[in-house]
């Protein structure tokens, strides 16, 4: 995610296997494991690839290295591709959302009203004046209003 620093926890080598029963190579590859979710479960870096000899096709979502008995050749489609897309963009707002609701949080936490006060007492805000709804028909139905309205 772009402005966040992913800093490694550690290392864990696995053994991969590409290939089909075939034709197959299996490699024992290192993964750097770092402290966030994402969309993808590993990503292969340029180490792996140097490794495996294999030469990546972005346009065409290939991945070719050699085998034993021929080239084998590793693919994916574009609808996988644009629905971990969409699945990144989900998680990225997921967590821009959470830490903007913290700061959030933090902020208002200062502000919250007190619990103590009784929530049935009316009490009126500061600069305030009492008007007769109806001159004529008073009946001493009032209505408080700003002092700063004009008298309009």
């Amino acid at each position: 995610m772009p402005r966040k620093q992913a800093i490694p926890l550690g290392q864990i080598n696995m053994p991969v296997t590409f290939g089909d029963p075939t034709n197959y190579r299996m490699e024992t590859l290192t993964f750097e494991v770092v402290g966030f979710h994402g969309s993808y479960h590993a990503i292969l870096g340029r180490s792996c690839y140097v490794k495996v000899m294999a030469i990546p096709n972005y346009t065409y979502l290939k991945l070719k290295m050699p085998g034993p008995h021929g080239v084998i050749t590793i693919g994916s489609s574009f609808q996988r591709a644009y629905q971990c897309e969409v699945e990144s963009c989900e998680l990225a707002s997921a967590v821009i959302a959470s830490e903007e609701l913290e700061v959030i949080r933090d902020e208002t936490a200062e502000e919250a009203p007190d619990s103590k006060r009784n929530s049935r007492s009316f009490e009126p805000a500061k600069g305030v004046k009492e008007i007769l709804i109806d001159l004529d028909n008073s009946r001493d139905k009032r209505v408080q209003i700003s002092t700063a309205l004009s008298p309009k």
